[in-house]
């Protein structure tokens, strides 16, 4: 066995095993999960470098008391609940997204609200053939589709339909000078929900600057939702997928079905959901604008 300055390595591992209990295990994992999830939030995102701010502080703080630095003990211990104040206000955006997916019930609550296979399927159906339809015509276009985080405050402000979705219906919505064209068309079990929505902004300042406003603004929504919006370009005709704070362009009918397949979980597009998990992360989105034209 092993021997350590004098002590035996496993006697020393076996009493210091003997210490620890099932509740120290626990502890540590879920203050690891949280940590981890923390950092998953922010990365790639403006918090980044206030969290490097935030480091910064602490460790002025640690040497302040480590030297006892009298004014700067003072300000830390008096200025604590200032400090966390702070914390929270500027991490607003982050702990909400957070608070938002520990509200999620998973695959349990999927099992329990999920649509019918033959609603979902006619979803797919009908936006591919508006994207279609639109792409063809070069008619700018924003397609939101809802995920578990509820949308009602995007729904608020647009105009409320709570239409049956058909591709002539968002035809109809998108087309040049109607009122709604401008803004996002929302659209949740079957139905279109509302129109003329207007789209949080991108939290990510690294967006290619030649994206179009409709780009950046479903960039943004996805980018604190787990929403997935099709955008049909109006200069180019090209239709795009956005999910995750991430864009795919240039898709043809073929490949949005199975992007739309996969985000609605539908069995047949299950393989498909699984790659696209397993692809490498593309380019980071910057910040984005309300919807409109692009």
């Amino acid at each position: 066995m092993m021997v350590l300055g004098g002590l035996n390595l496993g006697e020393t591992l076996r009493v210091l095993l003997q210490g620890v209990s099932w509740r120290d295990v626990v502890d540590v994992a879920i203050i690891t999960f949280l940590v981890y999830r923390l950092l998953v939030l922010v990365r790639g995102t403006q918090a980044v470098q206030l969290l490097q701010g935030l480091m910064l502080i602490g460790a002025l703080g640690a040497v302040a008391f480590i030297l006892h630095l009298p004014v700067l003990e003072f300000i830390y211990s008096n200025g604590g609940q200032v400090i966390l104040i702070g914390v929270i206000i500027l991490f607003q955006p982050e702990l909400r997204r957070a608070l938002d997916q520990m509200g999620r019930l998973g695959s349990l609550r999927r099992g329990l609200l999920a649509p019918e296979t033959a609603q979902l399927r006619r979803t797919v159906d009908e936006v591919t053939r508006a994207a279609v339809r639109l792409s063809e015509s070069s008619t700018g276009a924003l397609i939101v589709l809802q995920g578990d985080v509820g949308l009602e405050e995007i729904a608020s402000t647009g105009v409320r339909l709570d239409a049956i979705l058909s591709a002539e219906a968002l035809g109809t919505i998108f087309t040049y000078k109607s009122p709604l064209h401008d803004g996002a068309a929302l659209v949740h079990g079957g139905r279109v929900v509302a129109a003329g929505c207007v789209l949080p902004l991108a939290e990510r300042p690294d967006q290619n600057p030649r994206s179009g406003t409709r780009h950046l603004a479903a960039i943004g929504l996805t980018q604190v939702t787990d929403a997935g919006v099709v955008v049909v370009s109006e200069e180019s005709g090209r239709i795009s997928w956005a999910l995750g704070g991430e864009l795919e362009a240039e898709l043809d009918a073929d490949a949005l079905t199975n992007r739309l397949g996969a985000f609605l979980r539908l069995p047949l597009y299950e393989r498909h959901r699984r790659s696209l998990r397993l692809r490498s992360r593309g380019s980071r989105s910057g910040q984005a604008t309300p919807a409109g034209r692009s």
